[in-house]
């Protein structure tokens, strides 16, 4: 397997968007070299199979969701009160919503990984780990509320975002904003 990081990127890259637009079905080494713009067959050099690919692409969704070393600092420097954390749900709810694509392929590879164990497996992983660092930085933080709260909210922002990626007329965006804010409120 070749070890070009950036090349290797950028194909797990143009397969989340293969992803989002053509669902797990649409996705193959040929679409994944055609959306990066590269020569046929690099994406076979890249990756051993379609389940290679298919893992690499739900870390890297995680990877690209992770906010940025400047909004960490400012959300750990506010205030620990129920109105620091919902403007921290309020911008994960509109990071997520940023990047559509990231988000839907994510969903692809969840419905995928109901048939394909190892990717289950990897997921299952992940998400589980993502669930206990929010977790474990909402203890530390002091924020208000506990894990069960931290759980309640990840769910229901998680169908939030759903809605908002897949019906966005459901839910215009002055509503998700009050949603967000209510949810915080309630569950917390």
């Amino acid at each position: 397997m070749r070890r070009n990081d950036e090349r290797r990127a950028a194909l797990v890259d143009a397969a989340i968007e293969v992803l989002a637009r053509e669902g797990a079905r649409g996705l193959t080494f040929r679409s994944v070299d055609t959306e990066a713009g590269v020569p046929n067959g690099t994406a076979s050099n890249y990756f051993a199979n379609r389940d290679d690919l298919l893992t690499q692409a739900g870390a890297r969704v995680y990877q690209r969701l992770q906010p940025d070393e400047a909004t960490i600092a400012r959300q750990r420097a506010a205030a620990p009160d129920r109105e620091t954390y919902a403007v921290l749900m309020r911008e994960l709810v509109g990071r997520v919503s940023t990047f559509r694509t990231g988000y839907l392929a994510l969903l692809e590879l969840r419905l995928e990984a109901t048939r394909r164990p190892q990717l289950r497996a990897v997921l299952t992983e992940r998400v589980r780990a993502d669930v206990d660092a929010n977790v474990a930085y909402h203890e530390e933080s002091g924020l208000p509320g506990d894990a069960t709260a931290v759980r309640l909210l990840y769910l229901a922002l998680n169908w939030l975002i759903v809605e908002q990626l897949t019906l966005p007329d459901v839910f215009p965006e002055e509503e998700r904003e009050r949603l967000v804010q209510a949810a915080v409120e309630r569950i917390v």
